[in-house]
């Protein structure tokens, strides 16, 4: 892989289920209690599921400074005692939302990709997980590495199912996409949105909704262009001859569902022109800006 030939993101998918094949994830212990889960864009979104069975407040880039103010009494009386940062390169908004927590009287635990990081270097704790090199913004070894490490999953079961997983020929024929997911996994309805933004841009391919967001007035315009994709689900939206259910395995969970929705995200990326291989070199010369930064970014992050 080089800066002048990236992969598609259903080839780094391939590629970290083999890779998972052979490493499995660290083994970690969230600690009991009520905690702050911080994290910018799909961290956060893989925060929701590394804690859903747990009490935890979550927070973003853009709130996590209110929350801290808000939650100010419960800090205090020792009802809250930590924060979790998640934040695959360990850089950028996490190593603020450390200096914040700490600042605030919390223990810090950052789950990341990268221990030599500038947050690394700041947390009273850090949780390392392996990775394989990706475009920037792909993070899917990432984030499916920390999932692994709670669900369990077989990397081997999962990349067997999606080789069992045929499109049907509307899946060519069609230029939009809208996924309808199980309720319990709405915040990968939120990544695939995400990548939405990531690989289409203005060129927007994609929609995604759980099940219960579906219902919600999502489909009142129609297009016979438009390929409904459900997981699982009953789909009552779209033209029925533009519907594909995938039929999911009984013991299905995060890590099988957010390998199936990249995979599928990679082959439309495959067959649209390629708005994010043409603008990647451009976005990592100009974003380090936003950070005060002038050194480009690397657009294969290893």
């Amino acid at each position: 892989m080089t800066a002048n030939n990236l992969p598609n993101l259903n080839d780094s998918v391939r590629e970290a289920l083999d890779f998972f094949r052979r490493n499995r994830p660290p083994h970690w212990q969230s600690r009991s209690g009520l905690r702050f889960v911080v994290g910018s864009v799909n961290a956060y979104h893989t925060g929701k599921m590394l804690f859903s069975d747990q009490a935890a407040i979550f927070a973003d880039e853009s709130d996590f400074s209110t929350v801290l103010k808000t939650y100010r009494p419960l800090i205090k009386n020792k009802t809250i005692k930590e924060a979790v940062v998640i934040s695959a390169s360990g850089e950028k908004d996490s190593v603020w939302e450390v200096k914040a927590a700490q600042a605030a009287g919390l223990k810090t635990r950052l789950l990341t990709c990268n221990a030599d990081s500038s947050a690394a270097k700041l947390a009273d704790d850090c949780v390392v997980f392996n990775k394989i090199p990706e475009p920037y913004s792909y993070n899917f070894s990432t984030y499916l590495g920390m999932l692994l490490s709670v669900t369990g999953e077989s990397a081997t079961t999962i990349k067997k199912f999606l080789s069992a997983v045929k499109p049907p020929l509307a899946f060519k024929k069609s230029s939009f996409f809208s996924f309808v997911l199980p309720d319990r996994f709405r915040p990968i309805a939120d990544m695939i949105m995400v990548k939405d933004d990531e690989l289409f841009g203005p060129y927007s391919s994609l929609r995604a909704y759980s099940e219960g967001q579906a219902r919600h007035a999502k489909f009142i315009a129609r297009s016979s262009r438009e390929l409904i994709i459900s997981f699982d689900t009953t789909v009552y939206f779209g033209d029925a001859k533009q519907r594909w259910n995938i039929k999911l395995p009984k013991n299905a969970d995060f890590g099988l569902i957010l390998a199936l929705s990249y995979h599928l995200v990679g082959l439309i990326q495959k067959q649209k022109p390629p708005y994010f291989k043409k603008g990647l070199a451009r976005f990592c010369r100009l974003a380090p800006l936003a950070y005060g930064k002038k050194e480009p970014w690397a657009m294969i992050v290893k």
